[in-house]
């Protein structure tokens, strides 16, 4: 089974001829007419993936205990050591090398990228604490700021080692601590400010997502995945934020909260479908089943609203997903062609 990056790698070292790789991506896209809009994305290569991924989380995990052992003078007796965060980061680096660079293994391969990421940020958050005062109250933000940098840099260097596609989305994650961080630090106590925060975040690695989905209309390159992963991660900023500062967590929601939620859902669907991701869809899908929820209890249905909810939402996204196509066609037909010509194609066999 080979995948883009496969074909990419294989063109880059002179083994396939580009025209040939191109010829076997127009095959392969004509046999899949039928999906023309699914979101393909590589995770599993094989179940060695999964073997793989399962002995480097038991591996990554000796590994940190191990470090947590070592003690160093700005270490605290009671909390745990940076030096975990080191060891972890170091050995993620190291089973990249094989894994990632060598064998192209696509689970394994963001394990280690959020291992390594990770564990770069948990030393530096552990390093700095004791050297900021009040880093368990108001100091906290300028910690996470401080760690999001790190998490930054570490990705950075990462991709530019091993190209993993979801780095990019892992790096903008950073940033988004660092700017965050710092404004809490500055202004903190506030109860929505945070939220606020989120919302911009989330915006903004929405952009960059679309920015690179723009420069791959076909969805055959790395940059596509790249977008997967940043839409990833800016959805559940964008919903929860948005529905946070409605206040639906706040206990059962009346109706005009309800309607504003199904209106804000419907919003979503037409931006999934426009730009052919469906992120949104999903991270939004808890809030409007509450909402739907709280709405068929308000009309007196106590007893079925479950049943009702599940069955509304449900059948609706199944019917989405059978004509996901048409759909976006309609979307997409109506929008400026301006915009329409740089949204992904909609027949990407004939692009």
């Amino acid at each position: 089974m080979y995948s883009e990056s496969d074909l990419q790698d294989a063109v880059a070292a002179g083994a396939l001829p580009a025209a040939s790789a191109q010829a076997l991506r127009d095959h392969v896209a004509r046999l899949r007419t039928s999906s023309v809009d699914e979101e393909h994305f590589r995770l599993l290569t094989g179940f060695n993936d999964i073997f793989v991924a399962i002995a480097s989380v038991i591996l990554l995990v000796a590994v940190a205990g191990l470090g947590n052992e070592i003690r160093l003078g700005i270490t605290t007796p009671h909390q745990p050591s940076f030096v975990s965060g080191l060891f972890v980061a170091a050995a993620a680096w190291g089973l990249a090398e094989y894994f990632t660079r060598r064998l192209r293994m696509a689970l394994p391969s963001i394990l280690l990228l959020l291992a390594f990421v990770g564990g770069v940020a948990f030393a530096v958050a552990l390093a700095v604490g004791p050297l900021i005062p009040n880093a368990q109250s108001e100091g906290a933000s300028l910690v996470a700021s401080i760690a999001g940098l790190s998490a930054a840099i570490a990705a950075w260097c990462h991709w530019r080692r091993f190209m993993v596609p979801i780095t990019v989305a892992a790096g903008a994650a950073g940033m988004v601590a660092v700017i965050a961080g710092l404004v809490l630090w500055i202004i903190p106590f506030s109860q929505t400010l945070p939220f606020v925060l989120l919302l911009v975040a989330g915006l903004a690695i929405f952009a960059l997502a679309m920015r690179w989905d723009m420069t791959d209309r076909t969805r055959t390159t790395r940059r596509a995945d790249v977008a997967f992963w940043l839409h990833l991660t800016a959805a559940p900023m964008i919903a929860h934020s948005l529905f946070q500062l409605l206040g639906i967590t706040h206990g059962l929601v009346d109706a005009g909260q309800a309607v504003l939620v199904i209106l804000l859902y419907l919003a979503f669907g037409l931006v999934a479908l426009a730009i052919d991701r469906r992120a949104l869809l999903v991270s939004s899908l808890a809030y409007v089943l509450y909402a739907l929820y709280s709405l068929f209890q308000k009309v007196g249905a106590v007893e079925l609203s479950a049943a009702l909810t599940a069955l509304v939402i449900g059948g609706t996204l199944l019917l989405l997903s059978a004509f996901w196509h048409r759909a976006r066609a309609l979307i997409v037909g109506g929008l400026p062609p301006a915009l329409a010509t740089r949204l992904p194609y909609l027949d990407r066999a004939t692009a």
